[in-house]
C-alpha cells in the first residue's frame, strides 16, 4: 500500500486538482513507496492567496512572538529530528549518520533566525540636519516562495523559510517530488508550534507548479537551489516578472593537494567529500587537484585500495558509508558521465558501474546502486571535468605547481567550493585570497558557512545579489525604509526651494 502526497495550504492537507501524480521511489529496493500530487496553477493560486491572506497580521507581530513560534518550532525539531531523518534515508537514500547531519544543519538555521529581535536591528542617527533625526527600518517583503532540489529535502528548504518566517513573510515551499514528505513534516511541526494558517504552504509539483509562482504577481521573491541552467532560467523569468530573486546553481568543486599536506588526512578528506551521500551534493569535491611531480604517487594507492572498499549498502545500515543513487533517471546520467570519460581517454582506476545492489543488503537489488568511481589523468578539456556529475565520481588533475593549480580553478566557470590541504601558512593565506570561489576551505574539505555566515558562490554557481542565510538571508528577505523626522515646532516659516543639505 503506497502513500498519497498532497500540498499544504491554510494549515491543512489539500488534495491536488490536477489529477496528475508521480510515483516517490525507495532508491535502495526500487519500489514504489507513494504517490506525489502534481500542483495545477489553480493549486499555486490557492496557496499563493492564503499566504497573502496571513501576511498582514503575521507581519504586524513583534519580532520578538513570531520569535517564539520559532523557538516551540526549534523544540519540535530537536524531538523529532530521527523522525524527518528517516524520511530522508527512505525517499532520498542517503545513509541515516548522513540525513542526522542535514536535519541538525538545517536546525542551526533555525536557531539563528530565533534571534529575530537582534537581527532586525537597524540604525538611527540623531540630528542629521537641524532639528531633524533619521532611522532605518527592515520590513518584509510579502508572499515569498522557494523552490528547492531533491539532495537535502530538509536542509535547504531551513536555508529560506526560517529566516523568511522569522523577518515577517508568509512562504509558499515548492519541494522536489523526488522526496516530498519532508516538507509535510515540517509543515505539520510548525502548525503545532503554534505558526498561524496560512503563513506556510506547501505546493508539491513540477515545472507547472514553478512557472506558476515565477509568474504570480503576489509572489515578491523567489529562493531556488538547483542545477545552473535551471537556475539561470529561474533568475531571467523572476526578474523579468519583477520579483527579487536568490538562484543557487551548479558546482564543481575542487581539492587542491599541495605536496607538503598530511596524505592521510587528504585521503580520509576525499574519500568523505566525493562519495558521502552518494556525491549528490554541490558542494562535494569532485576534482582533486595533485600538485607536484610526486604527489598523486602517495595518494592514487590508499585512495584506489579505499574506493574500492567503500561500503555502500543500505542507508539504514549502520556501517553504510554511501547509499544508492537518488533515482534511476540520475544513475543513467552518472553511467553516461563514466563511459564520457573513458572515451575521452581519462585513466579509469574504479569503475562504479558494476556494483551489484544485492550486495548492499536484502531487497535491494532493484535499487539505484553504483559504486565510487575514480578517474586519474583529466585534462580540463574534457566532459567530467568541466560538467557537474552530481554522483559519486572523482577526477583526478595533475598541476606543475601552485599558481597552475590556481589557474585552473579560477578558469572553471563554477565558483561554488573549494578547498587547499597544506601545512604552509602562507600558500592558505594566498589561496584564500587569490581563488575566485565563494566558499574557501584551508584542511576542511567541505567548507559549507554556518548559520550565520551564509552559503553562495560566484560565477555560475549563484545568479543573484545575496547569499541564502546569514545576514544576507535577513536583508534578502526584507526591503530598507529610510525615515526623516522633524517635528512642527522645529520647522522654519516659508517654503525652501533649495536641495536640503547637512547644516
Amino acid at each position: 500500500m503506497t502513500n498519497t502526497i498532497v500540498n499544504w495550504v491554510s494549515g491543512a492537507l489539500v488534495n491536488s486538482t490536477s489529477g496528475q501524480q508521480l510515483p516517490v521511489y525507495n532508491p535502495a529496493t526500487g519500489v514504489v513507496t507513494g504517490q506525489v500530487q502534481l500542483a495545477s496553477h489553480a493549486d499555486v493560486n490557492a496557496a499563493v492567496a492564503s499566504a497573502k491572506a496571513a501576511f498582514p497580521a503575521w507581519s504586524n507581530l513583534s519580532p520578538l512572538r513570531r520569535s517564539r513560534v520559532l523557538n516551540k518550532f526549534l523544540a519540535l525539531l530537536n524531538e523529532h529530528r530521527d523522525d524527518l531523518a528517516r524520511l530522508i534515508t527512505a525517499e532520498h537514500g542517503k545513509v541515516f549518520s548522513d540525513a542526522q547531519g542535514e536535519v541538525m544543519r538545517g536546525i542551526e538555521i533555525v536557531e539563528f533566525a530565533c534571534g529575530a529581535p537582534q537581527l532586525l536591528k537597524t540604525d538611527f542617527s540623531d540630528q542629521v540636519s537641524t532639528n531633524i533625526d533619521n532611522w532605518t527600518l527592515r520590513q518584509p517583503l510579502g508572499v515569498v516562495t522557494g523552490i528547492t532540489p531533491f539532495n537535502f529535502p530538509v536542509m535547504v528548504p531551513m536555508w529560506m523559510f526560517p529566516l523568511a518566517l522569522a523577518t515577517g513573510n508568509t512562504f509558499v515551499l515548492k519541494p522536489s517530488p523526488i522526496d516530498p514528505s519532508p516538507s509535510l513534516f515540517m509543515a505539520k511541526l510548525l502548525k503545532q508550534a503554534g505558526l498561524p494558517d496560512g503563513v506556510f504552504n506547501v505546493v508539491q509539483g513540477d515545472k507547472e507548479a514553478v512557472n506558476a509562482l515565477l509568474e504570480h504577481p503576489d509572489v515578491e521573491a523567489i529562493s531556488f537551489v538547483g542545477s545552473t541552467p535551471i537556475a539561470n532560467h529561474i533568475y531571467e523569468i523572476g526578474a523579468r516578472h519583477g520579483k527579487r530573486v536568490q538562484a543557487l546553481g551548479g558546482a564543481k568543486n575542487h581539492l587542491v593537494v599541495m605536496p607538503d599536506a598530511d596524505m592521510d588526512q587528504v585521503v580520509d578528506a576525499l574519500m568523505g567529500a566525493a562519495y558521502g551521500s552518494a556525491g549528490e551534493r554541490c558542494m562535494a569535491v569532485s576534482v582533486a587537484v595533485f600538485v607536484g611531480e610526486n604527489t598523486a604517487e602517495q595518494v592514487l594507492p590508499k585512495l584506489i585500495e579505499r574506493t574500492r572498499a567503500l561500503k555502500v549498502l543500505n542507508g539504514t545500515n549502520n556501517d553504510a558509508e554511501m547509499g544508492p543513487i537518488v533515482s534511476r533517471a540520475a544513475h543513467q546520467r552518472i553511467t553516461g558521465y563514466i563511459e564520457q570519460g573513458v572515451a575521452e581517454g581519462a585513466t579509469l582506476l574504479v569503475d562504479g558501474r558494476g556494483f551489484d545492489g544485492e550486495a548492499a543488503g536484502e531487497g535491494c537489488g532493484d535499487g539505484f546502486w553504483m559504486g565510487g568511481t575514480l578517474f586519474d589523468h583529466v585534462t580540463r578539456d574534457m566532459r567530467i571535468y568541466k560538467e557537474e556529475i552530481f554522483g559519486p565520481v572523482l577526477a583526478c588533475v595533475r598541476v606543475k605547481d601552485f599558481a597552475e593549480a590556481v589557474a585552473l580553478i579560477n578558469d572553471h566557470e563554477f565558483g561554488n567550493g573549494v578547498s587547499c590541504y597544506t601545512r604552509d601558512g602562507h600558500v592558505a593565506r594566498e589561496f584564500g585570497r587569490r581563488i575566485q570561489v565563494g566558499m574557501v576551505g584551508i584542511n576542511v574539505p567541505i567548507p559549507v558557512p554556518m548559520a550565520w555566515h551564509g552559503f553562495g558562490g560566484w560565477k555560475k554557481s549563484l545568479f543573484g545579489d545575496m547569499h541564502a542565510y546569514g545576514e544576507e538571508g535577513v536583508r534578502f528577505y526584507t526591503k530598507q525604509k529610510s525615515i526623516m523626522q522633524r517635528w512642527p515646532q522645529a520647522t522654519a516659516k516659508g517654503a525652501e526651494f533649495a536641495m536640503p543639505t547637512s547644516h
